[in-house]
């Protein structure tokens, strides 16, 4: 079964770029009739907050992502410790008691002699004797993940096609801190192989990691710890997609920022979000497609290209402004100005570039309207119509026609003077729909108010 997993830090609220992985992870899973897995990655328990754990939830619920399990990796702790002691056993593990400032010293020092900033293992070469000796002065190890420097690591890529990395040229990763935490590498590894997730989609700044991480799977195989039921047998199948950047083609503070609130507040309906990023950084056409799962069973990782995905909010506000011209009133009524039926929703809708400005369309309806100014010839017209308006079934067609009749007035001449009168605007719904929802006594009081 295909398995997928959006696995947020809650360190911060979403923005453009979690959401994009979230969506294509979710229609991954849906298009295979999968599952979905939401996992918090909370091991930072200084950093995670559980309003941010909360909000992502809301998010996701929003945007309508639905998971099909939450996991939570502090309620996950003992396999991790499982883990470490399997792979300690087998010498994968190791500890380490350089500083942070230590490390720069030789970061530095490798940079200034022209080589990868690659860590030496120098705490491989310590004897019992000096590790005994350092942990006497109160220095605790932090632990590191001995890569396999003759085993070869490649994977077809989903996105990226064949990936070849050579161990000899990354670093043995820090997997744990010196006081006993978790940082990325290992829990995530676990986590997949217990979950059995499938497909791992992901950015591309992932890509090293994705090498590291094969050689823990590799060796967590190895000593016998997928041995469970329901936990993963395999290395799942990789992908990594090009990251979001800005419409200047460079990487934007405002993506890192720009998230459901945002969206929200901006008016942006989930749906035009879901279908702007569905296929942005694919060679599909970004369309204002409402339905989820046309949008799913055309996904398709063979489209993605290598070059980063321009998101333009100049392109989500038209998307936006044609799924709400796809609405149906259902959908939206609870958003709606008081009193605002079908019959009105439908009258402003073509009109809307959020559904929020249905309030303002709203009062040409309820007014009270801009009072206009009108030469003496069209007050005398707007005095006519007062007396020509007539009530059935289409008002505003029997009215303009009696008027050009009667008058011999016809296009801009004939309709403009009409609108301003009743709406107090020059532009607007059409008005076969709205002048039915003003009614006719306000109607007529309008136009006789417009003659004087």
């Amino acid at each position: 079964m295909t398995t997928t997993r959006f696995a947020p830090s809650p360190t911060g609220r979403l923005h453009v770029g979690n959401i994009r992985t979230a969506l294509h992870n979710w229609m991954l899973a849906r298009q295979a009739g999968g599952t979905f897995i939401l996992r918090i990655d909370d091991t930072d328990a200084e950093r995670s907050r559980e309003e941010y754990a909360e909000a992502i939830r809301a998010d996701l619920t929003w945007l309508g992502l639905t998971w099909d399990r939450e996991e939570r990796q502090s309620a996950r702790l003992d396999r991790y410790d499982a883990a470490f002691e399997a792979l300690r056993a087998a010498g994968r593990i190791y500890p380490a008691y350089e500083s942070a400032q230590e490390l720069e010293v030789k970061r530095k020092i490798a940079l200034g002699r022209g080589l990868p900033p690659i860590y030496d293992r120098a705490a491989l070469g310590l004897s019992d004797a000096e590790r005994a000796a350092k942990e006497a002065e109160g220095i605790a190890p932090h632990w590191r993940f001995k890569l396999d420097h003759d085993e070869a690591i490649e994977w077809d890529d989903g996105i990226r096609g064949r990936q070849k990395f050579a161990a000899s040229q990354l670093s043995d990763p820090v997997i744990r801190r010196a006081d006993g935490s978790w940082l990325y590498m290992m829990p995530s590894t676990v986590d997949d192989i217990d979950m059995g997730v499938s497909q791992v989609l992901r950015g591309e700044d992932h890509v090293s990691n994705t090498a590291v991480q094969i050689q823990i799977f590799t060796a967590l195989f190895a000593a016998g710890f997928a041995a469970h039921e329901g936990a993963a047998k395999s290395l799942p199948q990789f992908a990594h997609e090009a990251l979001l950047v800005g419409k200047e083609g460079k990487l934007s503070k405002r993506l890192g920022s720009l998230g459901c609130d945002a969206f929200r507040e901006a008016g942006i309906e989930p749906e035009a979000i879901i279908a702007l990023l569905a296929r942005l950084g694919t060679s599909q056409p970004i369309e204002p497609i409402a339905d989820r799962a046309l949008l799913t069973q055309s996904f398709d990782l063979a489209t993605f290209g290598r070059a980063p995905a321009k998101f333009d909010e100049a392109d989500l506000e038209r998307i936006n402004a044609a799924i709400v011209h796809q609405l149906p009133f259902d959908a939206v009524k609870d958003r709606l100005p008081e009193g605002m039926d079908e019959a009105g929703w439908h009258a402003v809708q073509p009109n809307l570039a959020h559904v929020h400005e249905a309030a303002e369309w709203w009062r040409l309806v309820t007014g009270p309207i801009e009072a206009r100014e009108f030469s003496q010839e069209d007050r005398a017209y707007l005095a006519e119509a007062a007396e020509a308006l007539t009530w059935g079934d289409n008002p505003w067609g029997a009215l303009t026609m009696a008027l050009k009749e009667a008058t011999g007035r016809k296009g801009k001449a004939l309709f403009l003077p009409l609108r301003q009168a009743l709406t107090g605007m020059d532009h607007g719904p059409d008005m076969g729909e709205l002048l039915p929802l003003i009614g006719e006594a306000e109607a007529r009081a309008r136009l006789r108010a417009a003659a004087g």
